[in-house]
């Protein structure tokens, strides 16, 4: 790799998804296409309507026939506006029509590849790890991405959960003083309704030891009319509310996504990204520093680079476990750390995140240790004399602060 990646282009001024929408959405007046609700009624969902938009491969047609009974097609009219209609290997098209691969489960794929359902003591509560649960709110997306690790939930069959089901997941947590953090994702939460959004979050943050909470949607994304200033304000009065969002190409960072993304932070809403790692997509360090520049102008931190979890019929997706870390390898020392995800693995089955990198160490000593740096060049790190790393303080601020 050079001593330097190409720079980062700019975004577009004009709406990305004007031309799109021109062509396949030409009777949409400019109040219907700013009308997420709209888009929803639009979306398109089976292969009648996605071959009246999209001229299909073969490849992509069995695929839609083979999926239908296993996981949800659904395309929102703005995200489909972003599509290249004569390149099957369209980024945003990979994401979202199904191939025939799809429909195959390898070996080693699983119906719950985080092992989520055997700590999901409540329909709505996930408690896998100690200090924080994952609330899932609903089985609805704005567009159904083919890479889905909870497709198992977002194929359809548990939709929005009921008063009582919500009742009982906050009182879960309410029962449970070790939760410091709640993630709501589903499905997409920001689907809800103001009014059901703030039925979960102003209990939540009336519980003393809930400290934040997360919502993972990828509604800035897909979806971006969404985020409207009435939304913005409502997280902004539950602070702190943290958006992860998912972003996975510099091409989704449209006009359209800024302004959303813009619209959150300006109401002092933090948002952060985790782009997923799918071959043939977005595997190749160019991409994934051009999608974190793009990012990092919108004032979104990149925060995870995900490998592939081992979901059913996503295997054609998946990278080697190696190519994470040569990617994050062709990023370091050629941006900013800001620019450098963390790439992250979620074992499969339930044993959570670790992360990986590239191995900096080339010989550990008694007195000092041998680094390689981004160039490859040798350093040597002496280690101190002292070894005593006790906090003495340490005890008269918790006595202070807790005592």
């Amino acid at each position: 790799m050079s001593s330097s990646l190409p720079p980062s282009k700019g975004t577009p001024a004009r709406p990305a998804s004007q031309a799109g929408r021109a062509v396949l959405f030409p009777e949409a007046t400019d109040a219907q296409w700013a009308d997420w609700r709209w888009h929803q009624r639009n979306a398109v969902r089976n292969l009648a309507q996605l071959e009246k938009v999209i001229p299909l491969t073969p490849d992509e047609r069995a695929g839609v026939q083979e999926t239908s009974s296993l996981f949800r097609v659904g395309i929102s009219p703005y995200y489909l506006s972003l599509i290249d209609r004569d390149h099957p290997l369209c980024p945003i098209r990979m994401q979202s029509i199904p191939v025939r691969a799809e429909a195959r489960v390898r070996p080693g794929e699983l119906e719950d590849p985080l092992g989520e359902d055997k700590t999901r003591p409540e329909e709505a509560i996930v408690h896998k790890y100690p200090d924080r649960v994952l609330f899932l709110a609903l089985d609805t997306c704005s567009v159904y991405c083919r890479h889905c690790t909870r497709r198992r939930i977002t194929k359809g069959g548990e939709a929005e959960l009921s008063k009582e089901q919500m009742r009982r997941g906050i009182e879960y947590i309410r029962q449970h003083p070790e939760v410091r953090d709640v993630l709501i994702s589903g499905g997409d939460p920001f689907l809800l309704t103001e009014e059901r959004l703030e039925e979960l979050l102003a209990p939540l943050y009336d519980i003393p030891h809930v400290e934040m909470v997360r919502i993972g949607t990828r509604v800035p994304v897909c979806l971006p009319m969404r985020v409207t200033d009435s939304l913005a304000r409502l997280l902004r009065r539950y602070a702190p509310v943290y958006v992860v969002t998912h972003f996975n190409h510099p091409k989704e960072v449209t006009p359209e996504a800024r302004e959303a993304c813009e619209r959150l932070v300006d109401h002092g809403v933090p948002v952060e990204n985790q782009a997923v790692l799918m071959r043939r997509l977005n595997s190749d360090a160019r991409i994934i520093q051009e999608l974190s520049h793009a990012l990092l102008r919108i004032r979104v931190r990149p925060y995870y680079l995900h490998q592939m979890d081992v979901a059913q019929g996503c295997e054609h997706l998946r990278t080697p476990l190696a190519k994470g870390v040569e990617i994050l390898q062709q990023l370091r020392g050629h941006t900013s750390g800001l620019a450098v995800p963390h790439l992250a693995v979620d074992l499969p089955g339930g044993g959570g995140k670790v992360t990986l990198q590239p191995d900096y160490v080339v010989e550990r000593g008694t007195h000092d240790t041998v680094f390689r740096n981004y160039k490859g060049e040798r350093y040597v790190y002496p280690e101190p004399e002292e070894l005593d790393c006790s906090c003495p303080y340490d005890a008269v601020w918790r006595e202070r602060r807790w005592g």
